[in-house]
Formats: structure tokens, sequence, C-alpha cells
């Protein structure tokens, strides 16, 4: 049998459409252990034998140098290798796209039964057949085509970038930004934290430089790299493993902390990374969770039609004995039951709602992350740029007691201006004191020596520079507590004195006031060294001297309390979770009206298990001081709870949780790891501009629902009423080929359904799969229309006489014309809960197809085509009738709709 896979097999079509939004680094782990055995030979040896090779003779053997490839060699190159993109997929031919979008089991049964058809010389019943098919697939050829170039021009719209050095003309060499994909081998880069790893390199130089190789291995912590030459690698040692080579970062890795300057060895498909593209590709796609609900509802429809199909089989074979002809019946059912525009509706709604959204600058990356999007009930985020204006400002520079001081703004400037790893917004209002350049003489009193990059473990970063080539200046900022932890005095009054109990208590209650006060305070420490030490770590931090505190002010975003307002209203509730201090956070929370209950900090949340995390997460709205993990583990400590959880996040520690959420959210500023973990890109980070993407995704989500909920209930209705017919009546209700074409007929009528108006109220609260719901729908209106068939099956044997074989050509044209304008009809009056055309208006394409569809169903029996699908010509009479049938198939549905409304949701 077919059915069973039919219904999904069509959607998964549209694969080739959704691909083009995957996240590939999100999925790669979970082939990871397998695909790193299966390493092609020359791949694994060629990455050995780059890993073991001098730095000098391997930028020779590329044609390259230290300082980069030109414009014009790069340019060359690249026309060369080709793009640097893993799992791409080109456009596909015309003719094979067209092979694809016919390839379905819809098509082949109906073609199928075009073939019986034109064997048994019913021409009429070919042509319709073929018909349906070509119109069938024609309309996903073209839905899936412009869906793809959506696909292709958001994709545009979000590009990652690399930061390349570029060899003049003039010996001189400058750092530029170029996509990712314009990279070539030979091409020299520069990494620091938040950084992707855009191509296969070998290190050149390197300096505390952690990367996270998750997306390659499935292990959590990062490992550290080093620029050294490999020389197990070099001795030809087969036995290590590709990954584990010191001197070698990975496409599709991430850069945690430290900074360094690689060499491009291979890129695209080339790559470690590719292989492993190639072989998740090559094992098919993954059901995501919109794709799971899609088969459910699949599946409650097959399950109806593998019931009903042979009972009708059975009973018009047994009934009317001519077995071939029940057969050929029983067939059309099929068709009619099986919703073949189901596969077409959710790629066009899908690819609709996506260019909606781009006009709200919500960029979708994965085209199923919509309905998530719609679905999502809490949202977790952090503070600085949603509920802050994400400007900040330096408020203040203070010494150790709180006295204003200038010499702590130059050892802040000092660390800003020779740090090379991630400058946060930190930094750049430091640096927004360029007098200081002038004022220090940093180009004749200053040098950098070294520096020991941020993490998130330490929160703290220092640079080693050199005062007049006389010593050496450690200078440290970083968190107030971390900070402390490597300071053993403190400079008061230009004396140091030392950091006891009395006056760490002193220093902390100075901080706090100002963290009371809404201001992130950053601690700065330094300690003078004797010259003659090159290389520092992090256990020279040690032994510093506070030297006072520089203070920031992020003031809230005017937009922020509507926004949250709005979100609350559209029932997603907003959780805080932040890094920063929590007197600082909670400060923020309170201005814009956030209720903040309570601070849950990190320290508690690691002392916690996932089921005291759950019930502590559920409860309170902010937490503070987090690390990374310590995101992720909220975010799925909600999602154990049956929530809907969207992550918004922008930095390299967001990465974790935005992979962790059902709906991770970045913005188009922020680090690259961010942006690829993301489902969802938006080009402003704003909560306001993040509701009116949710708001968008429940209107992509509930035109999905109408045609779902129009198709199970008129599939029942007209499934039971041929039943009934075909017991008490002596020919077939319908014959094939006119149920065929009716089913058609439908079909086109429903082509506007994406383009639907939504009520507001149907967006007002998170949407959700519901089989349950969709059931209780097809179980309360399909008898309607069943009702009422009845009554026109009535209608047509007493007042007209098509009572017997001789006229059974007048009670398939009655039949034919009620059943196609009552199915029409409904699309309007269950396409909303509030009363049709006067309290919800459709969109003016579905009422126009509506009524176009509506009219040819009244002309083709009228007409001259008539003769060609047996029909005849009706009665003026009967119009009369079928008005007043109508009108009652309306105002009953109408007053269901009240019964339902009652006990149910509508969804």
């Amino acid at each position: 049998m077919h059915l069973p896979t039919s219904l999904f097999a069509s959607f998964l079509q549209s694969r080739r459409v959704l691909r083009h939004f995957r996240r590939p680094t999100i999925l790669w782990h979970e082939h990871a252990a397998g695909a790193r055995q299966q390493v092609p030979p020359a791949l694994a040896q060629g990455l050995r034998q780059v890993a073991g090779e001098d730095a000098a003779a391997l930028l020779l053997r590329l044609g390259t140098r230290e300082d980069g490839l030109t414009p014009g060699e790069a340019e060359a190159r690249l026309a060369k290798s080709g793009p640097n993109e893993v799992g791409h997929e080109k456009a596909l031919p015309l003719w094979l796209h067209l092979w694809l979008a016919y390839k379905n089991p819809f098509s082949l049964l109906l073609t199928a039964l075009a073939v019986i058809s034109y064997l048994t010389e019913d021409v009429a019943a070919t042509v319709v057949i073929a018909t349906m098919v070509a119109v069938s697939t024609l309309i996903r050829l073209v839905q899936e085509r412009r869906s793809g170039s959506a696909a292709e021009a958001l994709k545009a719209m979000v590009r990652n970038t690399a930061t390349v050095l570029r060899h003049g003309g003039d010996g001189q060499s400058v750092q530029q930004e170029v996509p990712m994909r314009a990279l070539v081998p030979g091409d020299v880069v520069h990494l620091s934290a938040g950084d992707m790893v855009p191509a296969d390199c070998r290190l050149l130089a390197a300096k505390d430089l952690f990367v996270g190789q998750a997306a390659m291995t499935g292990e959590s912590l990062p490992v550290e790299k080093f620029a050294t030459s490999h020389a197990a690698a070099a001795d030809g040692g087969a036995q290590t493993d590709v990954v584990a080579l010191p001197n070698i970062v990975f496409m599709g890795t991430n850069v945690v902390s430290g900074t360094a300057t690689a060499v491009v060895v291979s890129t695209g498909a080339r790559t470690y990374f590719g292989m492993l593209a190639d072989h998740v590709m090559a094992a098919g796609p993954t059901a995501t969770a919109f794709q799971a609900g899609v088969n459910q509802v699949s599946w409650l429809l097959i399950r109806f039609a593998l019931v009903m199909v042979p009972i009708v089989l059975l009973v018009n074979g047994f009934t009317k004995g001519d077995w071939m002809e029940a057969f050929l019946f029983a067939l059309s059912v099929a068709v009619g039951l099986t919703p073949e525009m189901l596969p077409m509706i959710v790629t066009s709604t899908l690819a609709k709602g996506a260019v909606q959204l781009s006009r709200r600058k919500v960029v979708v990356k994965r085209l199923d992350a919509i309905q998530n999007f719609g679905a999502m009930d809490i949202l977790c985020t952090d503070k600085t740029g949603t509920l802050t204006q994400d400007h900040i400002v330096l408020g203040r520079n203070i010494d150790v007691l709180g006295a204003p001081s200038d010499e702590v703004l130059e050892f802040a400037y000092l660390n800003s201006y020779y740090q090379t790893g991630l400058k946060n917004l930190l930094d750049h209002a430091v640096l927004e004191h360029a007098e200081l350049q002038v004022n220090l003489k940093l180009h004749e009193h200053y040098h950098k020596v070294d520096e020991i990059p941020f993490d998130f473990q330490r929160r703290r970063m220092s640079v080693v520079v050199s005062e007049r080539d006389d010593h050496h200046e450690l200078i440290c900022k970083g968190a107030v507590e971390e900070v402390l932890a490597a300071c053993s005095s403190a400079r008061i009054g230009g004396a140091e004195q030392p950091l006891d109990a009395a006056l760490l208590a002193r220093v902390r209650a100075v901080t706090a006031a100002l963290n009371a006060d809404g201001l992130r305070v950053v601690a700065v420490a330094m300690k003078e060294i004797t010259p003659g030490q090159a290389v520092y770590s992090v256990a020279d931090e040690a032994g510093l001297t506070l030297v006072g505190y520089i203070a920031f002010l992020d003031p809230p975003k005017e937009s922020a309390a509507p926004a949250l307002q709005a979100l609350a209203a559209h029932g997603v509730r907003v959780k805080v979770l932040t890094g920063d201090n929590d007197l600082v956070a909670a400060r923020v929370c309170r201005s814009v009206g956030l209720a903040v209950d309570g601070v849950l900090l990190g320290s508690a949340v690691e002392a916690m298990d996932d089921a005291q995390l759950a019930d502590a997460a559920e409860r309170h709205t902010l937490f503070a001081r987090l690390a990374p993990l310590h995101k992720e583990r909220l975010v799925r400590a909600l999602r154990s709870r049956g929530h809907v959880v969207g992550f918004l996040g922008d930095g390299i520690n967001d990465a974790p949780a935005l992979r962790a959420a059902d709906i991770g959210i970045s913005v188009d500023s922020a680090v690259d790891i961010a942006k690829e973990a993301a489902d969802i890109i938006l080009l402003e980070k704003s909560l306001m501009v993040l509701k009116e993407g949710v708001v968008e995704g429940r209107r992509v989500f509930s035109n999905m629902l109408k045609y779902i909920r129009m198709a199970a209930s008129s599939n029942f209705g007209n499934v039971f009423s041929v039943l009934l017919a075909s017991i008490f009546l002596p020919f077939l209700p319908m014959l094939p080929l006119q149920l065929l074409v009716q089913n058609l007929l439908y079909d086109i009528s429903q082509i506007a359904i994406p383009f639907d108006r939504v009520d507001d109220d149907l967006v007002r609260l998170p949407l959700h799969w519901n089989p349950g719901a969709i059931r209780s729908f097809m179980l309360c209106f399909g008898p309607i229309s069943s009702v009422f068939d009845v009554l026109t099956f009535a209608l047509l044997w007493h007042m007209f006489g098509a009572s017997d074989v001789a006229h059974q050509a007048l009670f398939h044209s009655g039949w034919f014309v009620e059943g196609l304008l009552s199915q029409t009809l409904i699309v309007h009056m269950i396409r909303s809960p509030r009363l049709p055309f006067l309290q919800s208006r459709p969109a003016a394409a579905l009422l126009a197809t509506t009524l176009a569809i509506m009219a040819v169903g009244v002309w083709l029996p009228m007409g001259p085509l008539a003769v060609y699908f047996k029909l005849v010509p009706l009665p003026p009479a009967y119009f009369g009738w079928l008005v007043a049938l109508l009108l009652g198939y309306a105002t009953l549905t109408q007053l269901m709709k009240r019964f339902y409304l009652r006990r149910f949701p509508w969804q």
C-alpha cells in the first residue's frame, strides 16, 4: 500500500528548500563519532603532513606569505577552487525539479488511474486525471522554486565574515573582513574569541588559544591549540587522531578564548567538515519537531483512509455487482481523502511567512523554525541590548575607595587599546577617550609585550606593556570578584596596602553601591615586573595591586517596557539570563517593569540537580552571574516542563543555550558562533521586533491549520455521505471521473490559503500541534456536510425523480454541484471562529478563488463540457433548493462553532 507513507513523503520533498536554512554546526556532532572513523586516508594523510611541516615550507608550498595573498591572487584562486561552502546544493535543473515535483505517491496513484482509464477507452477520465496530475505538479514546482529563491535571498541577508590579511603592492598588509565563502587556500586569517574557524587551517601563531570542537567530536570542553609543528604527525604517526592534531583548526569549530594567526590549507567540501557534511546529508535529514507535528496529523488522516476506503470498495462491489467500477470509485475516494495540497500549502505558507518576517527585520534561517517561533511561550534573553540601549557609556572612573581617579582610566585604556581578543562594548566605551593616546604618548613610551586573553572561567584579561623599556606592567581588568581573587594589595592615596578583610569589605561596599545605582563595575589592577620575560600566562595573574574601578551605564530602552507588555499579552513570559551582576540586572529589570521576585545566581544553579533547577526556573524571572553552561541548563530545564523556549543571545557565551533552545534567536551584529547556532536572526536587537516576529509566526501556523482542519472535516463528511449513498442507491453516488474533477476544483480553491488574513484573537496565545484537537474538529464538523448531502439525495430522489439508473446522471450532477459548493463554502465558515464575512473578512485572493471555483462548478453541468463528464443540465428549480441547502449548511455550521468553542479551544 502507498497510503501509509504517501502523505508525509511529499512534504519531505520540500527538504530541498528547508536544507537551505539548516544550521550545520549544530547537527554534525550527532554523526561525528562514526564519521571520524571514515576519514578518507588521503585527507587524513594530508592533514598530518600539514601538521608536521615547517611553517615556512608550508607557506612556500601553498604559494603564500605570512602577510597573506594579494587581492588578485585571492580572486584567481577563488575562481579555481570555488566558494568556501559546505553541503551547498546547486539549483536543480528545471527538468529534474519537475520530475521530483511529480514523483510522489499521490501523482503516481493518479497516473495509474489515468492509465486504467485510457486502457478502458474512457478518454474524458484520462484527460481530467492527467490535468489533475499536471496542475498538482506545476503548483508544487512553482511554489518550491519560489520558496528556493526566497531562501537564497534571505540567506544573502546574513553573512559570516573572516578577518584576512591582504598583501598590498607597496609591501604593506592590511586586515580585511571578507565573506567566509570567499576564502581560498593560502589566505592568512586572524582568529579571536567568538570567531568561527572559517576553513581547515594550520596555526602560524597562537596565544592561549582554546577551540570548541563539539561540532566535530561531541566533546563539550574546549581544547588548547598551539602553533608549533607536530613532530608525531611528521613521523607518519598514523595513529594520531586527525581532530587531535594540536596545530590544526577545523572549519565548523569556534574560538572560545585566545588569539591566533593561521593559514588556510583547504576550503569547502575538501575540508574535514565538508567530509562530515557529505556523510550527514547522505544519511538523510532528521525530522524536526515541526515535521513530527505534520506527521502526526498525516497519520490521523491516513488511519481514517485505511479504514474507510476498503469499506467503500466492499459496499459498492457487493451492492452494484461491478467490481472494476467499484475499484475505480474506491481509488477516487482514496484520492479525495488524501490532502495532496498539504505539501504545497506547507511549503508556500512557510516561504511566504519567511518573506513577511524579513520585512519585519526578522531573517529566518530554517523555514520550519517559524512554527516554533509562534509556539514560543517563554523567551530567555540577556539584558544588554534588549532591555537596555546597547550603548554603554563610561560613567565613572574611581579609585579603590570611590574617589575620581584619572590613573584608573589610563590603566583601563592601556588594557583595552593593546588587547587583540574580542573587544566588547565596555572596551569601545573606554577607547572613546581617544585623547589618552596623546596624553600617555602611547607610541613613544609604550609597546606591547604580551597578553593573557579573556575567557569565561577567569572572567578577566590582561595585557603586558613595556613603559620606556625599563619595566613591564601587567594590567588586568575584569569582573570585580575575579580580579580581587588575583589581588594581594590595593593602592590608596598613592600607597599600597594589604588587601585584608577590613579593606576587602570596604571595596565590596563601594562596588555594591555602584551596582545598586545600575552601574556595571569592572575592576582594574596591575603590577610591575622586571623586564626579561617575553611570554606571560594565567599564572602571572597573581599578586596584583587593585587600582580602582571603571563603571559603565547602559540606560534602559524606552521600547523595552511596552515590548514586555506586548509579549505578556501574547502569552510569552520573559526571563532574563545574564552573566552580569545581580544588583545591576535587578535594577534594569525593575526600570522596564519586569517583576523580579528574587534572583537565582549561577552558584545556586551549579548546586541544583535537574529537578530542583526545573522548579527554580519556573519560579524565577532573573538569573544572574551565569556561566555559559548555566544558561544551557536553564533552557533545558524549562523545556523539560513542556515549554517551548526561545533564547535570544549574541555572544560566544550564548552559543550553548542557543543550541539547546527550541528556537535560537540572534542578531546580525552577533559573533559568528552565535549567528551560526541561531534559527532566526534579528536585524535589530529589539523585543518589539521579536514580538512582531512571534505574531507573524503564529499567522503562518494558523493558515496551515486552516487547511488541515478543512481537509479533515470535509473528507470525513464526504466519505460518510458516500457510504450512506452506496448502501441505498442502485447506482454509484458519483462516477470516479466526477469525483476526481470535484476534488481537483476543490484543491485549486485552496491555493490562496497561505495569503489569507488571520484574526488577531487567533495569534494572541502560542499555537502548538494538537492532533487531538483536529480529531475533535473533524468529528464535530464533518457530519454536518453529510446531513445536507443526505437532504440533497432525498431532494434529487423524490422531487426531481433521479431514483433509477436511467436518471443517475441527474443525481450525479445535482450532488456534484452541491458537494463542490458546500466544500468551498466551508472554507469560509471554519477559517475563523467569528461570523464569516461580517466579523472576519477573508483575503481578496481567497475570496476570488472561491467564487471562481463555485462558478466553474455550476457551469460544468450546464455548459458544453457536461457531456465529457457525463453530467446533465440541472432544472432551474433545483438552484432555489440549492440556495436553501447552503444557507442551512452555513447556519448549522455557525451554531456548531458556538458548541465547539464552549468545549474546545479554537486552534
